[in-house]
């Protein structure tokens, strides 16, 4: 569940913190005092995009912090294998900064990508924005919500549909493209012969072009490297009295010739002759490499030739000889498959029907899991919206086939509802109003949470186009949903926020001459004075105080039976 959450330099926010209970956590305000901000907040910490100019003082950073405690197994695996790991008591703490244009994440401590804040938030908590209803009214989110109910089949069944589809789509584009006449087949036969010929002549051996260069580097510059290598060999060698082979020489002979006097200098000498030797035996190199730069002009034209021939092999079939092997390999075996072009075709369109036979078997079993979860959660969410006083409402999931096939499988799911009595069932896209569809996606996610682990439910703005009768029955149905989840929610409606375990109200003050929203956790006779003001507004009287009590005495009897 959302322990806590702390927001600084944010919009109209200041500095807030806000600790959130178990249950139904309710939070109201007047209009514009900022409560969307609070969940626009939550959403930047989840990985939302990080606007500039959310900042409220740009001369200090913003921040957003959430503290989660994770107890459920299934939840912790999940954020396992996504390398997160709990603090103590099971807390994965969650960070935003934004400073400077850029945005910082963190997961207890460590930096984390905004995409892996936005998978953690796909395991904790399920957010429904004030216009996500809207998404009802395509029939791929019906799919997405029938995939995600009835994901523990569904699930490795459609990677099962998209390996084999990536497999039938390969085969057929090769196969589609092998469809050329007798002309088409010679012409391509003698390119693709000529081709292996000029790699064949060329003779490559691996690792050659890197000798030649290093070959071609030093012949070009030979002059150069060579009166470097013959000041060296003067330096170092024996030739003239100047040169160190001939000075060390002197230098051991003197240390010799008094060695018999004394140990140390006798261990000195051996030291000295030491380098001596390792010094004739640089000076040989030397020489022997000194030797290695004679070349004739014959020798360097080879060099050169040979680089270009491979230099031009290189800028038509590799950036490497090995590149040009392979390349030379691929074509051998095109070649090979021309030759014998109808038997190539025949073997072809039997391993593509093969691949359509499976596609078609893995597609054919995952429209069956389909069409079984979907009469499963038809019913549930007709029985979740007959709680929110949709009363003589039919609902139910038609699958329709699409007649080919697809990565995601070969049918689509859509949503068919009637929501007066003696009227057909009809896609809901036809039939639901704004305030419908607002209850229709409760009713789906009420049920979606009870399959799933998600812990954490928010709802900004649930109770759009509602009031009365079926205002209680969307605060009794959430009031339900808070028995086994804890729900935070954002409302104008009396009747859900007198359900509240634990209410806020967010409220919009001057200070220094400047707007800020602070939120303040409700007291017993706080919360009667906010209902009070959501009933009557501005001119609380003792008859609207009574209302709010009565409202709120009623919500705790409702929650108790």
């Amino acid at each position: 569940m959302l322990i806590s959450l702390h927001v600084k330099n944010l919009a109209l926010i200041d500095e807030a913190e806000v600790y959130f209970s178990e249950g139904l956590n309710i939070l109201t305000g007047e209009t514009g005092a900022g409560k969307s901000i609070l969940i626009g907040s939550i959403n930047l910490a989840l990985g939302g995009q990080a606007a500039k100019s959310l900042i409220r003082d740009p001369e200090q950073p913003a921040l957003v912090e959430l503290v989660f405690e994770v107890t459920n197994p299934d939840s912790l695996n999940k954020l396992q294998e996504l390398d997160l790991y709990p603090e103590d008591g099971g807390l994965f703490i969650l960070t935003r900064k934004l400073v400077n244009g850029r945005s910082i994440g963190k997961v207890n401590g460590e930096i984390v990508s905004a995409g892996v804040l936005k998978q953690i938030a796909e395991i904790l908590i399920n957010i429904h924005g004030q216009h996500e209803h809207q998404s009802l009214l395509y029939k791929k989110k019906h799919l997405e919500i029938l995939d995600d109910y009835g994901s523990k089949e569904i699930a490795p069944q459609k990677r099962k549909v998209q390996e084999a589809y990536a497999a039938y789509s390969g085969l057929k584009e090769t196969y589609d493209a092998t469809g050329m006449d007798e002309e088409q087949r010679a012409r391509e036969i003698s390119f693709l012969e000529f081709e292996i010929q000029e790699i064949e002549d060329a003779g490559l051996r691996d690792g050659e072009d890197e000798e030649l260069e290093s070959r071609y580097r030093k012949m070009v510059n030979a002059r150069k490297i060579l009166e470097a290598v013959t000041m060296a060999d003067g330096l170092t060698g024996a030739a003239e009295e100047t040169g160190a082979l001939e000075t060390i020489g002197r230098a051991v002979r003197e240390l010799h010739s008094v060695a018999a006097y004394d140990e140390k200098i006798q261990n000195l000498n051996i030291q000295l002759q030491e380098v001596e030797n390792l010094l004739n035996d640089f000076h040989r190199e030397l020489s022997d490499y000194a030797q290695e730069l004679c070349f004739s002009q014959e020798d360097f034209q080879k060099t050169e030739d040979r680089l270009d021939t491979i230099n031009h092999l290189k800028s038509k079939y590799g950036q490497s000889i090995r590149q040009i092997q392979e390349y030379q390999a691929a074509r051998q075996e095109k070649l090979e498959k021309l030759a014998d072009y109808e038997q190539y075709r025949k073997k072809l369109a039997e391993e593509l029907k093969q691949a359509e036979d499976v596609l078609s078997k893995t597609t054919e079993r995952l429209c069956v899991l389909r069409t079984k979860y979907a009469g499963q959660l038809g019913r549930q969410i007709r029985s979740a919206l007959k709680d929110l006083n949709f009363l003589d409402v039919l609902f139910h999931i038609e699958m329709r086939p699409l007649g080919h096939f697809t990565a995601n499988g070969g049918d689509e799911a859509e949503f068919m509802i009637s929501t007066n009595p003696g009227e057909e069932e009809r896609p809901l896209a036809q039939v639901a109003s704004g305030g419908e569809l607002s209850r229709i996606m409760l009713a789906i996610k009420t049920v979606m949470a009870d399959q799933d682990a998600t812990e954490t439910l928010i709802f900004d703005e649930i109770d759009t186009g509602i009031s009365g009768r079926t205002a209680q029955k969307v605060s009794e149905k959430l009031a339900f949903v808070a028995k086994g989840h804890q729900v935070i929610c954002i409302t104008h409606l009396a009747q859900i926020a007198a359900m509240a375990d634990t209410h806020f109200a967010i409220e919009k003050n001057i200070k220094n001459k400047e707007t800020i929203t602070t939120i303040r956790k409700l007291n017993d006779s706080e919360m009667i004075q906010e209902l009070a003001r959501i009933l009557g507004g501005a001119e609380i009287t003792e008859t609207v105080l009574k209302n709010a009590k009565e409202m709120k005495e009623l919500a705790i009897g409702t929650k108790s039976s």
